[in-house]
């Protein structure tokens, strides 16, 4: 789709709140997308990046491949008990809190890796699959897969009638966000770009399989996720989204270009509907973007509690 003048007259974002972001949104598809726009991008062109933690389903009280780990340890211990008294597995079964706030990102998603090690993709996809079918956020008491961000699903397939191809560029583990991404945000597998561990090539019984190793191949965090774009999309995106400091290369790559730009960071300061977090929380994710984002050509901070009408599909 070139243009947007086919496109029937419907109100767009309907869980997003009439506002500046609204608007900057809307007008910066519209401006993109018009056929005789300065500002005209062809369809090949219209690349858009999301993270995925945190900017399209809820990351606290932690990252939801913590939890897949947690159950990956308990099952592998089950199967090999000494492993129950070394760290950091004792620490993820004892719910070890002091232990468990030394480790970063980087550290769950190597470990996570480390659990998945001697299986196909394609069993590790079934595992994953599973395990999503049943397991709840402990607060909101819906499926993880669920406590997905409405108008962020309502922007994603807003922009993809208009004409953009839409990847997530995540920390987490790639295999673990392929699992669901097509069923849970209209993104297919190949438009998913995270975290990756090692695979080796097996040919048993004249079968060719790709067997995950317990090895981390590239931390798709901070730089990372640029370097991941290049290699992987080979296009600079304009239009990014994230929500924490890991995401400000992204934003900041996406608005270096040339052209109109949008560089979107969500701020979590809604603690009634989901949660509130910036450079003042502990743990926080999010300490550079807040100050660094809107100097950006196209950037905005993006309030939950001001521009999400709705946060998530069962609100």
């Amino acid at each position: 789709m070139s243009s947007n003048s086919d496109l029937p007259t419907i109100a767009p974002l309907p869980s997003w709140n009439e506002g500046t972001i609204k608007a900057t949104i809307l007008d910066f598809v519209r401006r993109v997308t018009t056929e005789g726009s300065p500002d005209f991008v062809p369809v090949p062109e219209r690349i858009a990046t999301f993270d995925n933690d945190g900017t399209l389903w809820c990351e606290q009280p932690n990252y939801v491949q913590a939890f897949f780990l947690l159950d990956r340890v308990k099952a592998i211990t089950t199967q090999n008990p000494e492993l129950a008294e070394q760290q950091p597995y004792k620490a993820i079964l004892e719910h070890d809190k002091d232990t468990l706030a030394t480790f970063g990102k980087k550290e769950i998603v190597t470990l996570g890796f480390a659990t998945h090690t001697g299986m196909t993709t394609e069993e590790f996809e079934t595992i994953a699959k599973t395990w999503f079918d049943s397991a709840q956020h402990p607060r909101f008491h819906h499926l993880f897969r669920e406590c997905v961000y409405q108008p962020q699903l309502e922007l994603l397939a807003y922009l993809r009638a208009y004409g953009f191809k839409t990847f997530i560029v995540t920390g987490g583990g790639n295999g673990f966000v392929r699992a669901i991404a097509e069923n849970t945000y209209g993104i297919p597998p190949e438009q998913v770009i995270g975290s990756s561990g090692k695979l080796k090539l097996e040919r048993q019984d004249g079968k060719v399989t790709l067997m995950k190793l317990p090895e981390l191949n590239s931390f798709d965090d901070r730089d990372e996720k640029v370097v991941n774009i290049g290699l992987h999309i080979g296009r600079r995106p304009i239009l990014a989204f994230g929500n924490s400091d890991g995401d400000l290369a992204m934003l900041q790559y996406t608005a270096a270009g040339d052209g109109a730009r949008l560089a979107l960071l969500l701020h979590h300061d809604d603690g009634d509907r989901e949660y509130a977090y910036d450079r003042d929380f502990k743990f926080s994710p999010l300490r550079e973007g807040l100050e660094a984002v809107p100097k950006l050509n196209g950037g905005h901070i993006v309030s939950m509690k001001q521009d999400f009408k709705q946060v998530f599909p069962f609100s």
